[in-house]
């Protein structure tokens, strides 16, 4: 029997959604920064400054779908003790990443690596953090990335998850979809020559799991003392858990 996961709207084959992700963020790759700013009006700022804030300094870090490296290059200039694990599936998206940290003179203390964050090759209790940001919503398996997470964490380790939410103001839910559903593939089409790809990411937020949902499966996999705090009446939301 054939797995079906989302894409998007569309259900596709399990197998086949590895490469249909990597494929849009190859694409957009190069000004995935810019689109940031220019989707959320730079609010992802604020969220991502949210996150850091729950990071103590000089821990080891992994952060997965670490992208153009925004969540590390953060982390590093709170530590003076650098252990950060950058890890993506996608190495364009890697190497963008790796090029703009050069660039600003950070690279002490930091490994790349291009991997599966469904099969991390790391051992068991290597970090004490795991952050992921706007990430764990293209995974094919969210579940199998949540074992991975729980697995590599120490005991007393903390996973920091921010992702794009469901909002639960009903007149904010209308208007955060016009715009999302209208705006947000124009702009991809203006900024990047894509509108494809970026329809798909919009659709992708309709079709991930609510904030009560994912935290289920956060403990589902072991993680304890699961919370979640909404940002922008629940466009995004920032969860934590625990391994004990």
């Amino acid at each position: 029997m054939v797995n079906k996961v989302n894409f998007g709207f569309k259900k596709i084959n399990s197998k086949d959604k590895e490469n249909l992700v990597g494929q849009i963020f190859s694409s957009v790759a190069p000004k995935y920064d810019i689109m940031n700013d220019f989707m959320s009006l730079g609010i992802h700022r604020y969220w991502k400054k949210m996150m850091i804030d729950q990071l103590e300094p000089n821990k080891r870090l992994i952060d997965v779908a670490s992208g153009t490296g925004d969540i590390a290059k953060r982390y590093y200039k709170k530590c003076e003790n650098v252990d950060i694990t950058l890890c993506d599936i996608n190495q364009d998206m890697l190497d963008v990443g790796k090029n703009r940290l050069l660039d600003e003179n950070i690279f002490k203390g930091l490994k790349f690596v291009c991997c599966n964050g469904e099969k991390l090759p790391f051992d068991d209790f290597s970090f004490d953090y795991y952050t992921i940001a706007f990430g764990i919503r293209n995974f094919t398996n969210v579940k199998n990335a949540l074992k991975e997470a729980y697995r590599v964490l120490e005991p007393g380790g903390k996973f920091v998850c921010l992702e794009f939410a469901k909002v639960t103001n009903p007149n904010m839910a209308k208007i955060y979809d016009c715009y999302s559903m209208n705006i947000i593939p124009k702009l991809g089409k203006l900024i990047v020559n894509d509108s494809e790809s970026y329809q798909y990411l919009v659709e992708s937020i309709r079709t991930f799991l609510s904030q009560e949902e994912f935290i289920q499966v956060m403990k589902d996999v072991g993680f304890q003392l699961c919370k979640y705090e909404n940002f922008n009446f629940g466009i995004a939301a920032l969860y934590i858990g625990y391994k004990i």
